[in-house]
C-alpha cells in the first residue's frame, strides 16, 4: 500500500481489525481467495482443551476460563524450562490483551454487533498496567522470535512467535488505542509473517484466526471506505473471512476455542443463530467455568443481528 492511500485510510477508518487476542495475521490481502473449503465448523475440540500436557497448554486452557493469573503462573513455567522460547512470552502477552478485551467487553455480542463499536474501539480507556505488561512481553517474544528467524528463515518457531506477536500488536493498536496509521502497519508486518508461516507449515490453522477476521470485518466498513481499501489493494470479503475462521475451528491449536468464538459472533450477524448456537454450546461443555460463554449462549435468542 502506498503511503497516501494508506493515509487517506487512517483518516477515514477508525478501525480496520478486531483480530484480537492472539491473532497471527494481519489484512488477508494475499491469501483472501485461496484457502480450501474446510472441515465443518462443530467439529471436536483439540485433545490439549481436555488434557494439557504441557504448561503452555495448562496456561491456555485457564485463560480460555478467565482465569488471566493462574494462566500467567503456567506460562511462566513455561519460560523457566524454555527461556529462549518465544511461545512463552507470546502467550503471557495474550493474557493481558485478553484481560484488557475481557474488561473492555470486546468479546461479547453488545460489542461484535454494534458496528460503532465493532469498527471504531472501545469506548473507554486502557488499563495502563496491562498495557505496560502487555508491551513487555510482546517486546521479549519478538526479541527470541527474531533471534530464531534469524538462525533459520523458515523456522515456524519463531514464525509464529512473530506472526502472534505482530497481529496481538495490530490488536492493541486498533481497538484500545486507536491508533490508525500504526495498526495498518502492523497488520502488513503479521500478514507477512502468517504467509511465511503457512508456507513452512500448512497445518498451522491458528494463522487463519486474523486473516478470517480482519477479511470478515473489512467487508462489514461502509462502501466508500472499502473504496479506499481497495485503492491501496486491501480487500475484504465476508465469506472468504468465514471460511478461515472455520479452518482456524477445524485445524488451529491454542486458538481454536477463539476461532469458535469469533466464528459464532459473524455467524449472528449473519442472521445464522443455529449455528452460533452449536458453537456456542460447545464452548459451554468445554470450559464450563467460563461464565462468557454462558451468558452469550443464554442470552443468543435475544439478539437480532447488526443494530
Amino acid at each position: 500500500m502506498s503511503a497516501r492511500p494508506a493515509q487517506a485510510v487512517a483518516a477515514l477508518m477508525p478501525s480496520i481489525l478486531m483480530a484480537g487476542l492472539l491473532a497471527p495475521g494481519g489484512t488477508a490481502v494475499a491469501m483472501a481467495q485461496s484457502t480450501a473449503a474446510p472441515p465443518q465448523a462443530e467439529s471436536a475440540a483439540r485433545a490439549w482443551v481436555a488434557s494439557p500436557a504441557t504448561p503452555i497448554e495448562a496456561g491456555f486452557r485457564l485463560l480460555y476460563q478467565l482465569k488471566f493469573a493462574e494462566a500467567r503462573v503456567q506460562f511462566a513455567a513455561w519460560q523457566q524450562q524454555k527461556p529462549d522460547d518465544p511461545l512463552g512470552y507470546s502467550a503471557e502477552a495474550a493474557s493481558y490483551l485478553f484481560q484488557e478485551f475481557h474488561g473492555q467487553g470486546v468479546l461479547t455480542s453488545e460489542f461484535f454487533l454494534d458496528d460503532k463499536t465493532l469498527l471504531g474501539g472501545i469506548p473507554g480507556q486502557p488499563n495502563k498496567e496491562l498495557g505496560n505488561s502487555f508491551h513487555a512481553a510482546i517486546d521479549r517474544a519478538q526479541k527470541l522470535g527474531q533471534a530464531l528467524v534469524d538462525r533459520e528463515p523458515r523456522d515456524a518457531n519463531g514464525l509464529l512467535a512473530l506472526t502472534m506477536t505482530n497481529g496481538m500488536l495490530a490488536d492493541y493498536s486498533s481497538l484500545i488505542e486507536k491508533k490508525q496509521l500504526a495498526t495498518l502497519h502492523l497488520l502488513g508486518v503479521s500478514e507477512s509473517y502468517a504467509q511465511r508461516l503457512l508456507a513452512v507449515d500448512s497445518s498451522a490453522g491458528d494463522a487463519y484466526v486474523a486473516l478470517g477476521i480482519s477479511n470478515y470485518i473489512l467487508a462489514c466498513l461502509p462502501a466508500y471506505k472499502r473504496f479506499i481499501l481497495r485503492l491501496g489493494g486491501v480487500h475484504g470479503d465476508k465469506g472468504t473471512g468465514m471460511r478461515q475462521l472455520e479452518q482456524a475451528v477445524a485445524t488451529g491449536n491454542y486458538l481454536q476455542p477463539y476461532a469458535e468464538l469469533l466464528l459464532a459472533l459473524t455467524s449472528l450477524r449473519e442472521k445464522q443463530p443455529q449455528r452460533a448456537q452449536a458453537l456456542l454450546t460447545h464452548l459451554v461443555a468445554e470450559f464450563p467455568e467460563n461464565p462468557l460463554f454462558a451468558r452469550e449462549l443464554a442470552k443468543l435468542g435475544a439478539l437480532k443481528g447488526p443494530r
